[in-house]
């Protein structure tokens, strides 16, 4: 089904049952497998592939349990050119995707998300709202990426890892903050970051560290919890 406002680019190949809903764009060289549901508005570059069963440009949904009301208002979904989308992968509304970005099968990129240039977003990761990723990211298979956070350029993030922006879990009204890792730096598999906490340029975070205090720039930390190794 493809709503007549639809524009569509020079060479699109499209698989079977897909949706394309209205005032969506498509660039050229575009490929969309089977099942792919593109909702109103969502804009793709050129020369994107787009994986079986995938939802692009989904509207958040939220209860009255949720600190946060769902945001009417959000602009469409935007995937640059370039762009490397998997298999069963849900990308939200107000989110942009810049040139050059692969998203692994099983991710899910929530609203209000910028994930810069070139950047790889592994199988099965999950990336919350407001949340920003640099340039030459990389955030490997399985890792839980928090709202509220920024991930600056050339970070390396290993498998498994979960970050949190909470402290309180749930118990009062308060400013939520995920953590912040800054240019350079390496979190290795299965660590843990805490609310709010700075991972500063070039440092490295052992696998399995939790990260509850600032890490200063090119210091190296491990354990349970985290402690000064060496510097680099």
């Amino acid at each position: 089904m493809i709503h007549d406002t639809a524009s569509f680019g020079s060479d699109v190949k499209m698989g079977k049952y897909v949706k394309i809903e209205e005032n969506v764009r498509i660039g050229n060289n575009v490929t969309i497998g089977d099942f792919v549901i593109i909702k109103q508005g969502t804009e793709i570059g050129n020369n994107v592939i787009i994986g079986d069963l995938t939802i692009l440009g989904k509207a958040p949904a939220a209860n009255s349990n949720m600190a946060r009301p769902v945001e009417k208002s959000l602009s469409p979904l935007s995937i640059g050119d370039q762009v490397v989308i998997g298999c069963n992968t849900v990308l939200y509304k107000g989110t942009i995707i810049h040139q050059g970005v692969f998203i692994g099968d099983l991710a899910s990129i929530r609203e209000k998300v910028i994930v810069g240039e070139e950047s790889i977003i592994g199988r099965n990761v999950i990336v919350e709202m407001n949340t920003t990723i640099g340039k030459q990211v990389t955030i490997q298979t399985g890792s839980y990426i928090t709202a509220d956070m920024l991930i600056e350029d050339h970070v390396f993030i290993g498998p498994c890892c979960s970050t949190s922006n909470d402290k309180y879990m749930g118990e009062g009204n308060y400013r939520h903050q995920g953590p912040i890792i800054k240019q350079g730096a390496k979190v290795g598999n299965n660590a843990t970051l805490l609310p709010g906490i700075i991972i500063g340029k070039q440092a490295v975070v052992g696998a399995g560290a939790v990260v509850t205090k600032n890490v200063p720039d090119n210091q190296v930390v491990v354990g349970n919890p985290a402690k000064r190794l060496t510097t680099n």
